[in-house]
């Protein structure tokens, strides 16, 4: 039998940083979408180390969604459901309202349409406390962009002009006018960074 399962090296760089600041936020909620959710590699490790936690998998693309599902059925993870043929930039999605929402490596490789749809679709979706975690490199004002993340920036944008890393600030102007609070932000290996946003009442 093919295995339909997708690998990607940064998962296994970045996971166990991630579930280390995720873990706690999420130690007391149901359910989880995860958007533009890749190989499923992340999902995967989640859901394993948080069996309390229903997680609804989603991406646009339909090879990365027979990923997800592998990788589900391969861990044996009854707690994921199917993953969702979902974009980003187009809410209202398909999905009820949920706990939290988490977002790994989407803002920074698609337009920023996607991340405003994004904002205002997590909102849409969260009750008052409920959190939008992003993650991944940004521009910050005040802060010097790491050599590296400059090189991936300008490889990026010659990829896809509408790609490219985010200011910060800017990301978070747009999520404030969504309904979100100011970030919690956590340094993360690599000079990446752990966003976490709050949905206002």
């Amino acid at each position: 039998m093919t295995d339909a399962r997708l690998h990607a090296d940064s998962v296994l760089r970045n996971r166990t940083p991630i579930l280390a600041v995720l873990h706690p936020v999420l130690a007391g909620v149901r359910s989880v979408l995860e958007v533009a959710s890749g190989t499923g590699g992340h999902v995967a490790h989640l859901a394993a180390a948080l069996p309390h936690v229903t997680f609804q998998p989603s991406d646009p693309s339909p090879q990365a969604r027979a990923s997800i599902d592998a990788w589900a059925a391969t861990e044996g993870l009854g707690n994921v459901r199917p993953a969702l043929a979902l974009d980003a930039a187009s809410p209202p999605w398909p999905v009820p309202p949920t706990d939290a929402v988490v977002c790994i490596n989407m803002v920074h490789i698609s337009p920023w349409s996607a991340t405003l749809g994004l904002l205002r679709g997590a909102a849409a979706l969260l009750a008052p406390g409920g959190v939008l975690y992003l993650y991944g490199p940004y521009r910050r004002a005040g802060v010097d962009t790491a050599p590296g993340n400059l090189a991936f920036d300008a490889s990026l944008r010659a990829r896809d002009p509408a790609w490219g890393l985010r200011r910060l600030e800017e990301v978070a102007e747009a999520a404030r006018a969504a309904g979100f609070s100011a970030p919690a932000i956590h340094d993360m290996p690599a000079n990446n960074l752990s966003v976490l946003f709050t949905r206002e009442g």
